[in-house]
């Protein structure tokens, strides 16, 4: 009896094998016959679910996309629902801030995926779809953590965007960063840039 398939669990088999290339080898590496290589595929087997590598790196992109705003969602969440400026808070925003950086090895993965991916958007047209989409995607739950943090400027919606703008900015340089310089970048490091700039927005209070 011939085995069934599982068509998703073949797809993710095939996307994790797109993050693996990607994060060692970056994304011009990324063809069909390298993907189907890494997965221990024929690359008929992935073109059964992938006509093409616009397709399959199209689908990648959405993939980590999703994986990252998943997560943020339920980083956030429990941001709103702790006190305001509490200490259960502020561990809450350093979590969630935490997902956009190479803290761990699966963000480690995620993050330089996602990064090779909006860099390549610049010239890869089939990819501008799903990089607007993860602006937009970041943009708002950055955009809500501002606003939390800002109670009183909920009104000014340019100081809010200013802001959020100021931050996202925060996280892509220390995002590269971490990637780039792992040694010196640690998440220690991190959590104290982040600390001085949550301070910054009047969200942690000022050291004694």
């Amino acid at each position: 009896m011939p085995k069934i398939v599982d068509a998703e669990a073949r797809r993710q088999e095939v996307v994790q094998a797109v993050f693996r290339i990607i994060a060692s080898d970056g994304l011009e590496r990324a063809s069909l016959r390298e993907v189907a290589d890494e997965a221990d595929l024929a690359v008929g087997s992935v073109r059964h679910y992938f006509a093409s590598s616009d397709e399959l790196l199209v689908f990648s992109f959405g993939m980590v996309i999703d994986r990252i705003a998943g997560r943020l969602e339920s980083a956030l969440a429990a941001v709103e629902e702790a006190d305001y400026a509490s200490p259960q808070q502020h561990t809450a925003v350093l979590t969630l801030l935490g997902q956009f950086l190479p803290l761990d090895e699966e963000l480690a993965v995620d993050a330089c995926v996602w990064m090779a991916f909006r860099h390549a958007a610049r010239i890869k047209p089939v990819l501008e779809g799903e990089a607007e989409r993860s602006h937009r995607t970041v943009a708002a739950v950055v955009g809500r953590l501002v606003m939390v943090l800002n109670p009183g400027e909920a009104n000014a919606q340019q100081t809010l965007v200013t802001e959020a703008e100021r931050l996202l900015a925060t996280l892509d340089g220390l995002c590269m960063h971490a990637l780039l310089q792992p040694d010196w970048m640690t998440a220690e490091m991190c959590s104290d840039v982040l600390t001085a700039h949550l301070r910054s927005l009047g969200a942690v209070p000022a050291a004694g």
